[in-house]
């Protein structure tokens, strides 16, 4: 799995005040501690930076540069701010995260990822929203993104289509949809753009202590559906044991069974099933009790996991 660090985020408080201190030993000091946990790429959400974008990404850029050689991925509205990121860079290959399929944005910001030789994460979203059903979405890298940058002689392979996770808190419908969408993008085109999806973005508005479990799940299920690239934290060891443990195919114990179950029922276009699982044992039901709301097949509440309900029912 392919890894994107996601910990430098304007969102996190301890980010925001470090930014506005500039305080670049906390930040790298994020870069190394990503990259060594497994981080082949760092995601670097910086908001949009209005008024102080040009010195802000290039700061970041030569203090991140510094410590680690990974690809550096651009994540802001700022268009202007992303390429005076992309000027400073020195080392690897960046990122740009994103585009769209709006047409402003489809416009100006391939046009942007040629010229610095970036590669390209292109969301699965037009002016109108992002679509529920995994049909539409993929049809919008078909119709869109993928002859976007044909058009402007743009490497495929350095198109990374993004068909949008959303929380299961809201917007629960959106999970199993995504999942498909991973699967059918395989085989949209010839050869097939890389694929990446923001993992936690599926746990977000959940409580803390559901998330981490929400997320390995679902980057179990999103694994069987073909999916090699995500942008998600590192650190998360529970995450990565998780991901070792289909990538190595380790069934040395009963957990990791049930994940390379869940992986292979995905990758077979089935769904997991009750036979799969343990009931007497509680990791195992917390773990198909996420699968079942996962695929949208019991309504999600922040209670879940103490719904005895859905083990006997379902």
């Amino acid at each position: 799995m392919y890894i994107i660090g996601e910990n430098i985020h304007i969102m996190s408080v301890k980010v925001k005040e470090a930014l506005k201190n500039r305080d670049a030993k906390y930040f790298q000091e994020s870069a190394v501690k990503q990259v060594a946990a497994g981080a082949r790429a760092l995601d670097i959400n910086l908001g949009p930076r209005k008024k102080d974008w040009e010195e802000v990404f290039p700061w970041m850029v030569r203090n991140l540069e510094a410590v680690v050689d990974v690809p550096l991925s651009f994540d802001s509205t700022n268009i202007l701010g992303i390429e005076a990121g992309l000027k400073t860079v020195t080392k690897a290959q960046p990122i740009i995260n994103s585009t769209s399929a709006e047409s402003v944005r489809l416009e100006k910001v391939p046009l942007l990822a040629k010229k610095y030789n970036a590669r390209l994460i292109a969301l699965t979203m037009a002016k109108s929203g992002i679509p529920v059903g995994a049909d539409e979405r993929v049809n919008l890298a078909i119709e869109y993104l993928i002859p976007r940058a044909l058009e402007i002689d743009f490497p495929i392979s350095d198109l990374i289509i993004d068909p949008l996770v959303l929380t299961v808190s809201g917007c629960q419908e959106y999970c199993p949809e995504c999942i498909t969408a991973v699967q059918t993008l395989q085989f949209a085109w010839d050869p097939a753009p890389p694929v990446s999806v923001g993992l936690s973005n599926v746990s977000n508005a959940v409580p803390a202590e559901n998330r981490p479990l929400i997320n390995r799940t679902y980057c179990a299920m999103l694994m069987g559906a073909g999916l090699k690239t995500m942008i998600a934290d590192p650190l998360d060891a529970k995450q990565n044991e998780t991901i070792r443990i289909i990538e190595e195919r380790d069934n040395s114990t009963a957990v990791g069974r049930l994940y390379l179950k869940i992986h292979d029922r995905v990758a077979a276009m089935e769904e997991p099933q009750p036979e799969d699982v343990d009931m007497s044992d509680p990791e195992q039901v917390a773990i198909w009790k996420t699968v079942q709301i996962l695929l949208n097949k019991v309504i999600y509440a922040d209670g879940y996991l103490q719904q005895s309900e859905l083990a006997a029912s379902l």
